[in-house]
C-alpha cells in the first residue's frame, strides 16, 4: 500500500502544524514533503501527487475538485507580522509600482485588493525574488511573505501589516493557507487527524522555537508571541467572515474567474 503524502510550506508559522508529522506521533505515518513557497504545495496537489497539502487560500477558488479540512488554518486576526508590504518611508497611497513575492499566490491579491479596493491607486507589479533591497531597487514597494517578512528591518523600511491593513478596513480576520484535499482523496485525507496534529504541535512551542531560533533571529520571547498569539491556527467566526468578504473583493477585481463555495471535508 503506498503511504499518503501530504506538503506543506516550512515557514515557521506552519510549524506547529507540521510537528506531529515531523517529530510527533504522526511520525512516519505519512510521507511529508516540505517546500519554502506555499503556492508549490498547491502545485503538487493540482497535480494529483499528495493526498492533502496545505495551500494559499486562494488557490481553493482556483481549484474545483478541493474540499476544505476544517477547524485548522493559518490565520490572524489584528496582525500576522510576516506578510508585509514595505516601502523606502513613503505611505501606500503614495506607491505606483510593486514588487511581488509569489511565494504566495493568497497575499499577492490580498495586496492587490488593499490597493483597488481601499487605497484606490492601480500600482504596476512585477514579480520579483524576496530580496527587500533587491525589490526597492526596481519598485516602491515590496510584498513580502513568511519568514523574510518577519525579519525585516524596521529601522530600514517602512512595514505595513497585511492583517492588520485588512483588519483595519474591515473589521475583520483573515485566513492566509488551510489544509485541503482533492475530493478523490477524500478518504485519505479523512484518516488524517489534523486538528489532532495541530493540538499537539502547540503543545510544544518551545521545541519549535529552539528549531528555527538559529534561522530567525528575533527573541524567543518576541517568537514565543508570534507563533502562540499572532498567528491564530484555528479559524473564527471572523476569519470566516474575512475570508468570504476576500473571495468576494477577489472576484470582483477579477483575480478569480468564479466564486467556489466554501466545502469542508466531512
Amino acid at each position: 500500500m503506498t503511504q499518503p503524502r501530504i506538503s506543506a510550506s516550512s515557514y515557521s508559522n506552519t510549524a506547529p502544524l507540521i510537528w506531529s508529522f515531523l517529530y510527533g506521533s504522526n511520525r512516519g505515518k505519512y510521507e511529508l514533503i516540505l517546500d519554502n513557497a506555499p503556492a508549490r504545495s498547491a502545485e503538487l496537489l493540482s497535480q494529483g501527487r499528495v493526498d492533502a497539502a496545505l495551500i494559499p487560500i486562494i488557490e481553493y477558488q482556483r481549484n474545483p475538485d478541493l474540499l476544505l479540512i476544517p477547524d485548522v488554518c493559518v490565520g490572524a486576526i489584528h496582525k500576522v507580522e510576516s506578510v508585509c508590504l514595505i516601502t523606502d518611508g513613503r505611505s501606500l497611497e503614495e506607491v505606483s509600482s510593486v514588487a511581488l513575492d509569489i511565494s504566495s499566490k493568497t497575499s499577492v491579491s490580498l495586496a492587490k485588493i488593499l490597493f483597488a479596493e481601499f487605497i484606490g491607486n492601480k500600482p504596476v507589479y512585477q514579480d520579483s525574488k524576496p530580496d527587500a533591497d533587491l525589490m526597492l531597487k526596481s519598485a516602491d514597494c515590496a510584498l513580502l511573505i513568511g519568514d523574510p517578512a518577519l525579519m525585516v528591518d524596521e529601522s530600514k523600511f517602512r512595514k505595513f501589516d497585511l492583517a492588520t491593513e485588512w483588519n483595519r478596513r474591515t473589521g475583520l480576520g483573515f485566513i492566509f493557507a488551510m489544509w485541503t484535499c482533492p475530493n478523490a482523496r477524500r478518504e485519505n485525507a479523512s484518516a488524517m487527524n489534523f486538528a489532532g496534529a495541530l493540538d499537539e504541535g502547540l503543545g510544544h512551542i518551545e521545541d519549535i522555537i529552539s528549531n528555527y531560533e538559529k534561522e530567525i533571529p528575533i527573541g524567543r520571547e518576541e517568537f514565543r508571541a508570534y507563533l502562540s498569539e499572532t498567528i491564530i491556527y484555528k479559524p473564527t467566526e471572523t476569519m470566516m467572515k474575512g475570508l468570504r468578504l476576500y473571495i468576494e473583493l477577489a472576484l470582483k477585481h477579477g483575480l478569480i474567474d468564479s466564486k467556489k463555495d466554501l466545502r469542508f471535508l466531512g
